[in-house]
């Protein structure tokens, strides 16, 4: 198990020191995993979804909402694999977060579904660890208007599955 932290974590340095960045639509793997979405479409009354995939991907990186209102986001792990082997989580962070820190002090909070007990304020909103065929749905406060980064924080995925949630 330390291995395989010690691997993740060492990928996510790798990825996190590269300076490109993807312009617009990542295409499917040869696996036949969903696009990735680079446009959002409005949400209908503040109500958005979003799938995670057994290839540590969200199928969408940006979402949109209404400002002043509550968001309700419903997170389904599409993929088979088990939690504890391939687990996902929407985390929705506050605006200036650092989310290299927050994805590197996750990897030790096992015991809080991958939330660190230290960074718990930086956190709006989060789902639980989810695996294969499992769903979940929160509620989100109102929020102003502005971008916000989301993340899953099981050890290792931040650096792959990220996004902005743009508030209007």
């Amino acid at each position: 198990m330390k291995k395989i932290i010690l691997m993740l974590s060492a990928a996510a340095v790798m990825f996190s020191c590269s300076k490109e960045k993807s312009c617009c639509t990542e295409k499917a793997t040869e696996n036949n995993a969903p696009a990735i979405e680079a446009a959002a479409p409005e949400a209908k009354d503040n109500q958005l979804s979003i799938e995670a995939t057994d290839q540590m991907k969200f199928n969408k990186t940006t979402l949109k909402a209404k400002a002043g209102e509550p968001i309700t986001l419903t997170l389904k792990h599409v993929g088979e694999q088990s939690k504890e082997t391939m687990g996902h989580n929407f985390v929705l962070l506050k605006k200036g977060t650092d989310v290299d820190a927050f994805g590197q002090a996750a990897t030790q909070a096992k015991d809080t579904d991958f939330i660190p007990q230290e960074m718990k304020d930086d956190v709006i909103a989060h789902t639980r660890i989810l695996g294969g065929g499992e769903e979940d749905t929160i509620e989100i406060p109102a929020l102003d208007k502005g971008e916000y980064d989301f993340i899953c924080s099981f050890p290792g995925h931040y650096v792959m599955m990220h996004g902005k949630l743009i508030v209007e």
